[in-house]
């Protein structure tokens, strides 16, 4: 009993580091082009990835049952794969590096999982094709259709005197920030709840893997806790490192990474939303010219997300190998 309930603890701490750490993923933009004051924006993102986190997708049943065969998994395993990630979430929290919550989530279950019993625990069909592919192919794709989406603007706005429609495109962009803070909490928290529940199908509390109504409730309510307390180190370099920003290009990167992680969402891939942030800030960057993009900013950030599945993996890894010796 004791085991499960640290499960639970801990699955819930993820759940409130994925909330602060990602927040910037949801408010950076709006804040960095002042359609909202920083605090109203992060009690926007606290509410929105409450409801988000209520609704259902098919992203906590990857997690509990789609990556590692769940009749053979452990409490242990479990509670070494939310250390993993937690650690990981921290350390790149300190250093204002917005890595990815949902990957450094699945290297920590893979290689507690690995440690545990090997090779063939492992789903690897899972793992290509709703994890590795997605983890590749999504920031591309929110770049193109950020990209494309701002094309589009500055050839509908290409008469009008510079600044026209600021005013119009900033009250969008609080509509399109409260749909990537919809999506967020809509695949982000599902991760934590899948989590939860194969600890408590591995400790023999429920009998399948289908998500707990409590475990929703308890996930979504930290998720927005987590949200509203804020991530201004990430902030900083999600808003204003990236490129420089106004309205329109808020609106256009936040509408094209809502999109995206909706879509995910609904197809059980935890992607995630860190990568189509900057993919998407990225993309409307480029729309303005490839110059107006720091592109040291996204190279040092594709970096961090090479290593936040071994590195993530590791500390799960080495987490799980300790317990065996205590």
């Amino acid at each position: 009993m004791e085991l499960v309930i640290l499960i639970v603890l801990l699955g819930l701490l993820f759940d409130y580091t994925n909330g602060f750490h990602d927040a910037a993923n949801v408010v950076s933009t709006v804040i960095a082009t002042r359609a909202l004051a920083p605090i109203s924006a992060i009690v926007m993102a606290g509410v929105l990835n409450f409801i988000g986190a209520t609704q259902i997708s098919g992203v906590a049943q990857t997690i509990s049952s789609g990556l590692v065969e769940a009749q053979h998994a452990t409490q242990i395993v479990v509670l070494a794969a939310v250390i993993g990630a937690i650690a990981w979430n921290l350390i790149t929290w300190y250093f204002g590096i917005p890595s990815s919550s949902s990957y450094a989530l699945i290297g920590g279950l893979v290689g507690a999982a690995w440690t545990h019993q090997g090779f063939e625990i492992i789903l690897w069909d899972g793992i290509i094709y709703k994890v590795l592919l997605p983890m590749i192919f999504s920031p591309l794709l929110g770049f193109l259709i950020s990209y494309l989406l701002m094309k589009t603007l500055l050839f509908a706005l290409r008469h009008h005197p510079k600044g026209y429609g600021e005013k119009l495109f900033r009250h969008l962009q609080i509509g399109s920030a409260c749909f990537v803070a919809l999506s967020h909490g809509l695949n982000d928290a599902q991760k934590s709840m899948g989590l939860i529940t194969l600890g408590l199908f591995a400790g023999g509390y429920i009998t399948s893997t289908q998500i707990p109504i409590w475990v929703v409730l308890s996930c979504a309510i930290v998720m927005g806790l987590g949200t509203a307390s804020g991530g201004f180190r990430i902030i900083k370099t999600m808003g204003f490192s990236i490129t420089d920003i106004n309205s329109i290009q808020g609106f256009a990167a936040e509408s094209s990474a809502s999109f995206v992680i909706l879509a995910a969402s609904f197809l059980g891939m935890p992607i995630s939303s860190t990568h189509m942030i900057v993919g998407s800030i990225t993309g409307v960057g480029s729309a303005k010219g490839f110059s107006a993009v720091r592109w040291s900013i996204p190279q040092k950030l594709a970096l961090a997300w090479i290593f936040t599945l071994p590195g993530a993996g590791a500390i799960g890894a080495l987490t799980y190998f300790a317990s065996k010796l205590f």
